[in-house]
């Protein structure tokens, strides 16, 4: 990581800023309170802006993005911007068709980086979650190697300057690496990863294939109900967490960020309130924060 301006170079020659702001919301949050919120972290400073075409908010963030092109406080080749290749289009006819409709949304030309969001399939269609009359998921069967290929040829026709993948794990990591006749590895793997989660050996895998990790849900996992016990322990409440925050002058949010980018890993935080957004930047800002290995390792065997 570059510690100057905290950007990591990607495999591909690409940088990637280290610190980017999360887009996805629930679905109770208003789609108007995205544009309002990009806004803000541009401003902030903010330059690398994370989506994906199931979130349903690219129009609003391509808005959020232009409007501050408009004004003059970025440049389009100053904001670091992904988007994520959803499961009911990973039939390899459908990869190219479906970033080139993220792009009309947003009113780019291209992606910065473009994902394969999960490394499974599901019946194309218009329907995010295509279920079947007894509400069941209908799956695709489609060769991740295939899609990989559909991937590659979004980044010849310059749709997308860099590819990657998400919630990959080692062996699905694999399958693309040693795929005959790659022609471009995978950059990075977003996946979900916080001190409750470290992912180390994923970690230590993609470093070893100079694959960037990039961590969403770094501040704790989404807690909706449907998905998480609401019971469970709330990362930031977390002891240590708040013991280091403590000594440090800081926020648990801060040392939660900061943990990570030491890691050399590149960290998403996501936040609708304004005060959180500006704060979460200055993550970047804490070089003289350097957590000892006894606190990484109190992280670690959680």
């Amino acid at each position: 990581m570059n510690s100057k301006h905290q950007f990591v170079q990607l495999s591909d020659g690409h940088f990637i800023p280290g610190l980017g702001f999360g887009t996805y919301k629930p679905q109770e949050v208003p789609n108007s309170k995205t544009t309002e919120a990009t806004k803000i972290a541009i401003e902030a400073g903010f330059r690398h802006i994370d989506c994906a075409y199931v979130y349903q908010v690219e129009e609003e963030v391509g808005q959020a993005v232009r409007s501050k092109i408009a004004d003059g406080t970025v440049k389009r080749q100053d904001i670091f911007y992904t988007s994520k290749l959803w499961c009911t289009f990973h039939r390899p006819e459908l990869v190219q068709s479906s970033l080139e409709r993220s792009l009309k949304k947003l009113h780019f030309d291209y992606v910065d980086l473009y994902l394969i969001h999960y490394p499974f399939s599901m019946k194309p269609g218009e329907e995010l979650f295509p279920k079947d009359e007894n509400g069941k998921t209908i799956y695709d069967h489609v060769d991740l190697c295939a899609v990989w290929e559909a991937m590659e040829k979004c980044k010849d026709a310059g749709l997308a300057k860099s590819i990657g993948v998400s919630n990959f794990n080692r062996r699905q990591l694999e399958m693309i690496l040693n795929k005959p006749g790659l022609k471009y590895k995978p950059v990075c793997n977003q996946v979900e990863c916080h001190i409750y989660h470290n992912q180390r050996k994923l970690l230590d895998f993609c470093k070893s294939k100079n694959i960037v990790l990039v961590a969403y849900s770094a501040l704790g996992t989404q807690r909706e109900k449907p998905w998480v016990d609401q019971s469970s322990p709330v990362l930031l409440d977390d002891p240590i967490l708040g013991a280091l925050a403590k000594k440090h002058k800081r926020s648990p949010a801060l040392i939660a960020l900061r943990y990570q980018l030491q890691r050399g890993v590149v960290v998403l935080a996501q936040s609708f309130k304004e005060n959180e957004i500006k704060e979460n930047i200055q993550t970047v800002q804490l070089d003289r924060i350097r957590l000892d290995k006894t606190q990484r390792f109190g992280f670690q065997h959680r």
